[in-house]
C-alpha cells in the first residue's frame, strides 16, 4: 500500500458445509462490513472462456458441460465428493487463482477490515498465511448433515460423503480466533456479529500506518 493509507484488517470466514457461512457473512455485510466471497470468485473464474473452465473440460471432459457450454456444478460436486483424485485435481486448477485474487480484493479494500469468506480455509495448509484473523461459524456434523440433506436435497450417504471431503470440526476449531455458534435462529446471530464487527473495527483503527 502506499501513501501512508494502512491496510485492512484482513478476516477469513470460514465453516464447514451447511454451517450457515453465508447467513453470517450476509449479517456482517448488513452492518457496511466489505466482504470478498471465495465460492463467488470461483464461479466468476469459470465461467465461459475464461481459462479456468478451459482447464476442467481438459482435465474432466465435455461431460462437465451444460448444453449451453456452463460447468455443470452439480455434475461436477458429485464427481469430486465421490473421488479424492478428481477433487485434487479440480482443486490444484481453482485454489491458486481464487487465493490471488482473494488476495488482490483484500489488498484493494478501503474499508477498515476486509471479510474473505473462505470455507476450505482448513484445507488450504497455511496458504492464507497473510490473513490477520480467522473466524469459524460453527454448528454440529449432525446439524451439517441434517441442512446439506435439506438444501441440495442429497441423501444420507451423499451428504455423509460431502462432509468427509473436508476438514474436521476440530480442525477449523484449532484455527479460530473468534467462534459464532450457528446452531440457532437467524436473529441470535445479531449480537455476536455485531460484537465481532465492532472488535475488527478496533483492530483496524488500533493497526499503526506504514
Amino acid at each position: 500500500m502506499s501513501g501512508g493509507r494502512k491496510d485492512p484488517v484482513a478476516i477469513a470466514l470460514t465453516g464447514g458445509i451447511a454451517s450457515g457461512k453465508t447467513t453470517v457473512a450476509n449479517a456482517f455485510a448488513a452492518l457496511g462490513a466489505t466482504l470478498c466471497d471465495a465460492d463467488v470468485i470461483a464461479r466468476e473464474l469459470v465461467a465461459p472462456g475464461q481459462p479456468a473452465l478451459d482447464e476442467i473440460v481438459l482435465t474432466f471432459g465435455t461431460d462437465m458441460l451444460t448444453p449451453q457450454g456452463e460447468l455443470d456444478r452439480r455434475r461436477m460436486r458429485e464427481r469430486v465428493f465421490a473421488d479424492d483424485v478428481a477433487r485434487r485435481k479440480l482443486e490444484s486448477i481453482l485454489h491458486p487463482r481464487v487465493r490471488a485474487e482473494l488476495r488482490a480484493r483484500a489488498q484493494a479494500c478501503s474499508a477498515p477490515y476486509c471479510l474473505l469468506a473462505i470455507p476450505l480455509l482448513a484445507e488450504s495448509d497455511g496458504a492464507y498465511d497473510w490473513i490477520d484473523r480467522v473466524l469459524v461459524v460453527d454448528v454440529t456434523p449432525a446439524t451439517q448433515l441434517a441442512r446439506l440433506m435439506q438444501r441440495d436435497s442429497m441423501t444420507a450417504e451423499g451428504a455423509q460423503r460431502a462432509l468427509a471431503a473436508q476438514a474436521t470440526r476440530a480442525q477449523r476449531l484449532a484455527l479460530a480466533d473468534d467462534v459464532i455458534d450457528n446452531s440457532f435462529l437467524p436473529e441470535d446471530l445479531r449480537a455476536p456479529v455485531q460484537r465481532l464487527h465492532e472488535l475488527y473495527r478496533e483492530l483496524a483503527s488500533a493497526r499503526p500506518a506504514p
